[in-house]
């Protein structure tokens, strides 16, 4: 029976359920669960994808100079090398490529149920399986899977600002990981409200085009020099014919950023050494006194997401661009308004406003034991084990779940790292015979604890707002430490850690 059949006939009420495991998201971490499951033998097996193609984050910020900040040998599966990447830093075209291939390669499409959203999953205590329930062009479809993996991404839902009349707007407006291709931006007046990680690579890109172009930044990021350079087809041609070379360099690679956790965690002293790169990096190219002082920050390098680029200061510093750094009091139809009073005439509204990722809208679909939400257990906080299993929800598995998130290095390291431990638990619940296998509440909770505090010596805890921080002030999203410490503590959990409960017998 195919994926389509079986979201649209699910199987009678019984004991088996219509799969063994669902995916959520068709990224690095679903499509790396889905290929390990396959090398493990395990077909029954449905990825739920919302968009039309595979590729999560990367096929869907398709905006001007939308590119990798971690080196492309490096931001790649270790089981699926590449060695004709054509840069340093990987382009979103070229990482969406990949990940197709990937895909193509491993034959995961007839798996794949595209153009499918998660409207739902609730875990049925007396059958010990989940209940999903997608949206597939606006028809409900329902199955039941004994394991649901969550790999939809902690940077995947769009986050708008709350900005009073901005619904009052006649002007464009999206969102950069929604760009709108066909609108021209050329000779007109745009607002890009954020300065961050996106805003810092297509602001650049568009500065040339528009006719007059407003920045609205709250808080300056601290940037450093992005070293990317082209790779020459010689050294293409060595890396595809001496596999150990490559290897090595992405070795090289991985050590070199992972020393960056010296200063991150260990002591954020290190981190002024740091500091000083990013202040020559200002020095050198912004002239403007006044300009100079909006760019640089006030708190310690690290503190929030440290980014990198060659050309943004440059773009700030154009005749036909402006840097605003007061508030937005209110958007009106043809303008904005800032804290000041001054108005400034808009044909065009880009939010590059980052995502929800302390506060993922799906967590509020997802329901485990009692009936309880991931929303509602998280209301002070994301938590979760090793940000894979979580306390109330059997056989519930996270990929880039709450404090998998590095400020260092690549996340396809951490993804690895947890793919390998879920693939063992699911063996191990297969092997045992049993209905469920859910993390101990006091292994999730003493382990957030120390997690804890040891954030709170980081120097994510130095006193500046971040994307990293739970409205309560609890740090949510990275982890405290160096890649190779998260492995080995994904490869050394064992029954100590959680419990295996018998199956229910179904009449």
């Amino acid at each position: 029976m195919g994926i389509s059949e079986t979201l649209s006939n699910p199987a009678p009420i019984g004991s088996q359920p219509d799969y063994e495991t669902a995916i959520v998201g068709t990224g690095f971490g679903g499509l790396a669960m889905a290929i390990k499951l396959r090398e493990d033998g395990q077909n029954s097996f449905v990825v739920i994808e919302r968009g039309a193609s595979v590729g999560g984050t990367w096929r869907d910020n398709q905006y001007p100079g939308a590119a990798c900040d971690v080196p492309s040998h490096l931001y790649s599966f270790s089981f699926a090398p590449k060695a004709d990447w054509s840069r340093v830093y990987p382009t979103q075209p070229e990482l969406h490529a990949y990940l197709r291939k990937i895909a193509d390669e491993h034959r995961l499409l007839p798996n794949i149920a595209f153009d499918s959203t998660l409207t739902g999953a609730a875990f049925d205590e007396a059958r010990q399986l989940w209940r999903v329930e997608v949206s597939c062009n606006g028809v409900t479809r329902r199955f039941t899977a004994r394991a649901l993996v969550l790999a939809n991404g902690s940077l995947a839902e769009p986050k708008l600002p709350d900005v009073a009349g901005v619904e009052k707007f006649a002007g464009k407006t999206f969102h950069s990981s929604r760009w709108d291709h066909h609108y021209d931006l050329a000779g007109k007046r745009v607002a890009v409200i954020g300065s961050g990680a996106s805003a810092i690579q297509f602001v650049p890109e568009i500065a040339d085009g528009v006719g007059h172009l407003d920045v609205y930044q709250r808080t300056p990021n601290w940037i450093i020099p992005r070293p990317d350079r082209p790779y020459s087809e010689r050294l293409k041609a060595l890396f595809a014919k001496l596999p150990m070379l490559r290897r090595v360099y992405r070795s090289f690679i991985y050590w070199a950023h992972e020393a960056r956790v010296f200063g991150l965690v260990l002591n954020p002293q290190f981190m002024k050494l740091f500091q000083k790169i990013a202040q020559r990096h200002i020095n050198r190219q912004v002239r403007d006194p006044a300009l100079k002082r909006k760019v640089t920050p006030d708190y310690l390098i690290g503190c929030r997401r440290i980014l990198i680029s060659n050309d943004w200061y440059p773009a700030v510093s154009r005749a036909n661009v402006d840097l605003v750094t007061e508030g937005i009091r209110e958007i009106r139809e043809h303008s904005i308004i800032t804290t000041d009073g001054v108005e400034r005439e808009t044909d065009c509204i880009i939010f590059g406003t980052g995502f929800y990722a302390t506060e993922n809208p799906i967590g509020a679909v997802i329901h485990g034991r009692g009936n309880a939400t991931l929303a509602s257990e998280w209301s002070n906080g994301e938590e979760a084990y090793l940000g894979t299993l979580v306390k109330k929800f059997p056989n519930l598995f996270l990929i880039v779940g709450p404090n998998t998130g590095v400020g260092h290095t690549s996340m396809v390291f951490i993804i690895e790292s947890q793919v390998a431990m879920i693939r063992r638990l699911l063996a191990r619940l297969r092997r045992s015979g049993s209905g469920t296998l859910e993390v101990r509440a006091e292994v999730q909770d003493e382990f957030n604890r120390r997690l804890q505090a040891q954030l709170s010596r980081s120097v994510w805890s130095t006193g500046c707002k971040s994307w990293y921080q739970h409205r309560s002030g609890k740090i949510t999203a990275l982890w405290p430490g160096f890649t190779f410490s998260f492995r080995r503590r994904t490869q050394a959990v064992g029954e100590r850690d959680y419990v295996l409960e018998k199956p229910v017998a179904i009449a």
